[in-house]
């Protein structure tokens, strides 16, 4: 990981251990070489995001507005099929 952020390890250990404060261009690079959102890495967020879902999120978004509201409603269609199928389980 800390080549991948390009951060020395000893480093690392500071900020650990309060030692040290990075900046938040580390703290950006630190959140990305872990794959996880910069909220998620300083407390701030309960929950991981996951990367690769957060990335067809916003392939998505990009897209023409009619193509997006289709996509949108066959992802809300799985879902409760999904949450129906939990709740019969």
């Amino acid at each position: 990981m800390t080549i991948k952020a390009g951060v020395h390890a000893n480093l690392i250990g500071r900020y650990e251990r309060d030692e040290a404060i990075s900046s938040v261009e580390v703290a950006s690079k630190i959140a990305d070489a872990l794959s996880v959102s910069l909220d998620y890495l300083v407390g701030k967020a309960d929950q991981r995001i996951d990367q690769a879902l957060l990335d067809k999120v916003l392939s998505i978004q990009q897209l023409p507005n009619e193509d997006r509201e289709h996509i949108m409603y066959a992802i809300d269609g799985l879902i409760q099929h999904a949450k129906t199928r939990l709740a019969f389980k």
